[in-house]
């Protein structure tokens, strides 16, 4: 036995003061939302409203219920995740024509286009009102703000077309001063399982007090709107004497009489998606504003959709277990590597790996008397010179004069632990010194040596130092030991001095 619900107004009016401008048409909305909730048969505490900036994006505060205050047009997003993770809430967007069609219009186009079980209310009061007067993306073309002083040019949005474009379920408009109209909208819009767009026109009292001059004055607006109902014909204006008809392709306004009766009008089909698109072209003052229901069609929710997905897989391959998920593939542990000791330092040469790949599918060819010794022999046979070494930290002065000195074609570089770090050749001295240093006395080696160089230990074979400086180039390559000290030098000269002798 279900409990009937026993809520008031007041159950749904926070103790928050509420603050917009004295006269201001949001008191209204939130007046007959506050109304409308008690009927709409769901809980307090299933109930809530998100917003985003902008004057009407206050309203979280001012409802007794759950609430977000979002960011600048997200609130269809933060929406969207809340209806789907919880279907039993009821979820109302609070936005405006600047917050929802600007920065917010692709959230709220793909909102719309899902049919996510959301009541989305759009007040369009044509103007950016919290931020001083700014013209908004429903403002009419040619009208003047303080950021179109001249008029603007941009073309307006229509909100309902947009929905309409966006294949929104249900559509509907009203406005804030005929509180017992947009009562009834806002209960149809409750009702509706999927997506309800509902536009709401609002005079900005501050800014844009005009914009619906004639639909907002009761003396006068049922000469200027036409109330929408179902399967009746679009008859409007206070002694019911006009009407809708069409003439071709295009709506017409029509007096009834004169031959003209009912059956000549347009009869409203809330399921008809033309007569709906039709309705969204009819724009005031030139045809009346219709207001009421637009279209109301029943189509799969998004959230139904998910589900149905997630049940259909769980029959298939039974119910899902995350970890299981995680750990299912491409899963690999990753430890710490032991750096490899090896007995050449620096940087690798790439032709070293490219030559192996290419290579390494071929039979290996024959090596020659001298090639095999090449590998054979050491850098140790080569009798490697004594190395000149000099500090890091000393001048390029004292550099060239120590080459000139010992009339050597390169210094081993050193740092305070008397460990490798640089060498400093002939080539350095021409391409980074020679035009380009104005004081050689107070310019640091450092900053012109070959940093990080190869170097080799004097156990690898001659055919090592070949390969390296046949592939970078060197003329020159130094030796350390064990503890990365130069230990020794050997050139090009000293390996062709040894090849000579092995064919004497």
């Amino acid at each position: 036995m279900t409990i009937p619900l026993t809520l008031t107004r007041k159950d749904f009016v926070s103790d928050q003061t509420v603050r917009w401008c004295p006269g201001c048409g949001d008191y209204a909305i939130l007046a007959s939302v506050q109304k409308t909730l008690p009927e709409i048969g769901v809980p307090k505490e299933n109930i809530v409203f998100i917003s985003g900036i902008g004057c009407s994006s206050r309203f979280p505060y001012y409802m007794n219920t759950y609430g977000i205050h979002s960011i600048h047009g997200r609130a269809p997003t933060l929406a969207t995740g809340l209806a789907i993770s919880n279907p039993e809430l009821s979820v109302w967007v609070i936005t405006g024509d600047g917050d929802g069609l600007s920065i917010g219009g692709n959230h709220l186009i793909h909102a719309i286009r899902r049919n996510v079980n959301l009541n989305i209310l759009l007040f369009n009061n044509r103007i950016y009102g919290l931020t001083k007067g700014q013209y908004s993306p429903t403002s009419r073309q040619g009208h003047k703000t303080k950021s179109s002083p001249m008029g603007s040019l941009e073309q307006p949005l229509n909100p309902i077309a947009l929905a309409m474009a966006a294949e929104s379920t249900f559509i509907a408009r009203s406005i804030d001063a005929h509180t017992q109209h947009l009562g009834e909208v806002l209960y149809e819009a409750s009702q509706h399982k999927g997506v309800s767009f509902v536009e709401i026109y609002q005079n900005c009292v501050i800014f844009n007090p005009t914009e619906w001059e004639g639909l907002d004055d009761r003396r006068v607006r049922d000469e200027n709107i036409l109330y929408l109902e179902h399967g009746k014909p679009m008859i409007y204006g206070k002694d019911h004497d006009k009407g809708i008809r069409l003439n071709g392709f295009r709506p017409e306004v029509v007096q009834l009489g004169n031959g003209i009766t009912e059956d000549d009008l347009l009869v409203h089909d809330e399921t008809s998606t033309q007569l709906a698109f039709i309705l969204s072209s009819m724009e005031y003052p030139e045809f009346p504003a219709p207001m009421g229901v637009i279209r109301r069609v029943e189509k799969q929710t998004y959230g139904e959709g998910l589900m149905g997905q997630i049940a259909s897989a769980q029959e298939a391959k039974g119910k899902g277990d995350l970890r299981t998920l995680y750990e299912s593939a491409d899963l690999w542990t990753v430890t710490a590597k032991e750096k490899p000791k090896t007995k050449q330092t620096g940087r690798l040469s790439l032709e070293v790996d490219e030559a192996y790949v290419d290579d390494i599918d071929k039979e290996p060819e024959p090596t020659t008397d001298i090639q095999d010794r090449l590998i054979e022999d050491t850098l140790a046979t080569l009798n490697p010179k004594r190395p000149i070494t000099i500090d890091a930290s000393a001048s390029l002065a004292k550099a060239v004069h120590q080459m000139n000195g010992h009339r050597i074609g390169c210094l081993l570089v050193t740092n305070a632990q008397d460990k490798l770090v640089g060498i400093f050749t002939e080539k350095d001295v021409l391409h980074r010194v020679v035009g380009l240093v104005d004081d050689m006395d107070t310019a640091v080696l450092a900053d012109y040596m070959t940093p990080d160089p190869i170097a080799l230990m004097s156990d690898l074979p001659i055919a090592q130092a070949l390969h390296e400086m046949h592939v970078h180039g060197f003329r020159h390559l130094p030796l350390v030991d064990e503890e990365h000290r130069p230990e020794g030098i050997i050139s090009f000269r000293d390996v062709v001095r040894h090849l000579k002798e092995l064919l004497a």
